[in-house]
């Protein structure tokens, strides 16, 4: 049996003899599958075909990307603390090099994503790093394709992942799209990691909100105030997207709320 990746979006499904016939994630309105159809990659030639990206952020910040990329070419963060390691995001294909230089930062305590889109090879990395716990919010259980069992289904606005690194649940682009707090980021002035909850624009001073950002579906009001609500008591300077250079460096907090202001003026009539 083999190994099957979605092309378009990069998620990780279980093993089997033949392709899977649909690829859900792509199915939805918020992404999309292109003009040619549906398309599958094995995983083993993917990790020959790709590269791993290495990017220090800033100290306790280490960035991991593929090159040329597959399906979104999110990149994936590992959080290292003295209070444990957390990855954020995932990409599909883990390399050896990777797996030395995060055992060399004490290896991988937990594992958590910001929304179904960027799944990609969670039950990989998991089951890499000694089947390290994968914290998704319960409202997008349905979507998640690949669960062995290390899948923990957090419930309500927070889950606190260990001493200064917390998961908040935002909702909009999914309903269980959720954000990480990392207070001692940015040399304590504090950093919030948001993959497509709050997404960094062009102009680095703003960021922005969708339901669909491929399919250009906006969201309502009332959906950007609850995510602007969700992070306003949180203390964070600077704000990662996940991508390469999508950062707003400094004065995030100020940014989110200029940025949904900015946002509801433009939809509103």
């Amino acid at each position: 049996m083999k190994t099957y990746l979605c092309a378009t979006c990069g998620v990780q499904y279980p093993p089997s003899v033949q392709p899977p016939a649909h690829c859900p994630i792509c199915e939805d309105e918020r992404q999309y599958l292109p003009v040619t159809g549906q398309r599958w990659l094995d995983y083993a030639e993917c990790a020959q075909s790709q590269r791993s990206v290495y990017l220090e952020e800033e100290p306790g910040l280490l960035a991991i990307s593929l090159e040329p990329g597959i399906g979104i070419r999110q990149r994936t963060a590992l959080i290292h603390t003295p209070n444990g390691n957390v990855l954020w995001e995932c990409i599909p294909v883990i390399h050896d090099e990777t797996v030395q230089r995060i055992n060399a930062l004490g290896g991988i305590q937990a594992i958590s994503l910001s929304h179904p889109h960027f799944q990609s090879a969670i039950a990989e990395w998991s089951a890499t790093f000694n089947n390290a716990p994968i914290y998704i919010h319960e409202s997008d259980r349905q979507w998640i394709q690949r669960d062995t069992g290390h899948v923990r289904y957090w419930s309500g606005e927070r889950q606190s992942l260990m001493d200064g690194l917390t998961l908040v649940n935002c909702g909009g682009h999914f309903d269980g799209s959720s954000v990480l707090h990392w207070r001692d980021g940015a040399a304590g002035a504090g950093a919030l990691f948001t993959g497509d909850t709050i997404t960094v624009v062009e102009d680095r001073r703003w960021v922005s909100f969708m339901r669909s950002y491929p399919n250009l579906i906006p969201l309502p009001p009332g959906k950007i105030r609850q995510i602007v609500g969700r992070v306003s008591d949180l203390t964070f300077d600077r704000l990662y997207s996940s991508w390469t250079g999508a950062v707003v460096r400094s004065d995030a907090h100020a940014a989110v709320t200029r940025s949904a202001e900015r946002y509801i003026r433009a939809i509103s009539d």
